[in-house]
């Protein structure tokens, strides 16, 4: 399906909350990979670029969207926790759905850490790093700090900046067989 101009060849409407583009990316280098489902840059890029536009485009909704305030993943809210996505939006935002998605979207994903870091600051950043997740429009921001959320900013943004990891992991010949035995196809799998 297309979603504000942005093909998704898998997955669910809109393409569910944003782990799905770097949980599994952590490691395997999207870029180049393809199987006969889809090219994983392609998928990971719109279906975060969809993400992006639903916030973007529902700024006037209550919950402080905006093109610099946006991120709907997994992550805690105030009454538990939740996989929000742009159809299943709590108000909340998780900042690991923006800044993992770096190598993604990268000018709107610096957007959205300059504007948490430098607008909302000391409200969302904390001895640890920035809080799980907050909503503005309800005026609440998580005490907590989850590995499982701070652990792919740092590493999706040294993938943007070096592709360190991706190097790394793709080096490795037992991913290079594993893949290739897969089905899927990628240049890093030939190095």
């Amino acid at each position: 399906n297309t979603y504000y101009g942005y093909t998704l060849p898998l997955g669910t409407a809109y393409g569910g909350p944003l782990f799905f583009v770097f949980f599994s990316f952590l490691g395997i280098n999207p870029n180049g990979l393809t199987d006969v489902y889809t090219n994983y840059n392609t998928q990971n890029r719109n279906h975060t670029l969809i993400n992006y536009e639903y916030c973007r485009l529902n700024a006037e909704d209550g919950n402080g969207y905006s093109d610099s305030l946006w991120g709907l993943t997994a992550s805690d809210v105030p009454n538990g926790y939740i996989a929000s996505s742009p159809n299943n939006d709590v108000g909340v935002i998780a900042p690991t759905a923006a800044l993992s998605s770096m190598p993604y979207t990268p000018a709107q994903s610096m957007a959205a850490l300059k504007f948490f870091y430098y607008v909302l600051g000391d409200k969302i950043w904390k001895e640890y790093g920035f809080v799980d997740a907050f909503s503005l429009g309800k005026l609440w921001y998580a005490s907590s700090f989850l590995a499982i959320d701070q652990g792919p900013i740092v590493v999706m943004m040294e993938n943007y900046r070096s592709g360190l990891l991706w190097k790394l992991f793709m080096s490795c010949p037992e991913i290079k067989t594993g893949l290739t035995k897969l089905g899927f196809e990628s240049p890093h799998l030939k190095k």
